[in-house]
């Protein structure tokens, strides 16, 4: 069972292109702006968060992965962003060979939820776990380690086929691993309003999920899309775009969700 003070929310979809490390970096960065203490554990291979939060991969001495293989500690993997209030445990591409190393172990599907049960987690508010973009190891152990999962899901005619998928290995998890595990909410993301496609996805992924999916549209956003590659979220690159100003919004969602879930 969890013991943490903190409140540990993995971001995950297996289908890659989905808004899922832009939804962890932008996210994170509204928390941190309104005075949470915010975590990102980038276990992304590709390592995306870490760049589009300036990290340098040079500078990335110690990462997720000393920590999934026990060698380090969160304080001594953690790395300051640019952004007040927001740190990283940064990914490298150690992380690709991370399975193998630890798959003989019988904790290995519980070493992220370890680390993030020692006291030197507990000082953050919101813990955000960006995860690949596949249900391997590294994906289970954000599942095992989290209290809820938030999915971006793109607006397009798949989107619901692969949710099906993604919502049966949470009940999985939830049977085998983690009972305590609940979907924090869906994200729809890349929304365009000009395509009736995308209207229709939101309508039917909002029939058949209800007050799960998040009121919030993310929409299709030129700003969003450069933010990375000048290593900022976009709401540090552009505040007032379109893109920026909805995740401000779906902070706001998530925090009043979590003040449901505590006053329940």
């Amino acid at each position: 069972m969890h013991l943490s003070k903190n409140r540990i929310i993995t971001i995950a979809n297996q289908k890659g292109g989905v808004g899922k490390t832009t939804t962890a970096i932008n996210l994170a960065t509204a928390l941190a702006a309104i005075g949470e203490e915010v975590l990102i554990v980038d276990i992304d291979p590709q390592g995306n968060a870490s760049t589009g939060l300036g990290i340098d991969r040079k500078d990335r001495g110690v990462s997720a992965y000393d920590l999934l293989t026990q060698n380090a500690t969160v304080s001594e993997t953690v790395m300051q962003t640019a952004v007040p209030h927001l740190s990283i445990i940064p990914s490298t591409m150690d992380l690709l060979g991370v399975e193998m190393e630890i798959a003989g172990t019988p904790d290995r599907v519980f070493r992220l939820r370890k680390a993030l049960q020692a006291a030197d987690a507990q000082r953050y508010n919101y813990v955000l776990i960006d995860c690949p973009p596949s249900l391997n190891l590294l994906t289970m152990n954000a599942m095992a380690a989290a209290h809820s999962i938030l999915v971006p899901l793109q607006c397009e005619f798949f989107a619901l086929e692969g949710l099906s998928q993604l919502l049966e290995t949470v009940e999985q998890v939830r049977d085998s691993l983690n009972p305590t595990l609940d979907i924090q909410g869906i994200v729809m993301t890349m929304y365009d309003p000009r395509n009736n496609l995308a209207l229709q996805v939101v309508e039917d992924v909002r029939s058949h999920l209800g007050e799960k999916v998040y009121r919030t549209l993310i929409p299709r956003n030129v700003r969003v899309s450069e933010a990375p590659s000048y290593g900022k979220p976009a709401i540090l690159y552009d505040l007032k775009c379109a893109g920026s100003q909805a995740y401000l919004q779906l902070a706001s969602e998530v925090i009043q969700r979590e003040r449901n879930r505590k006053a329940a």
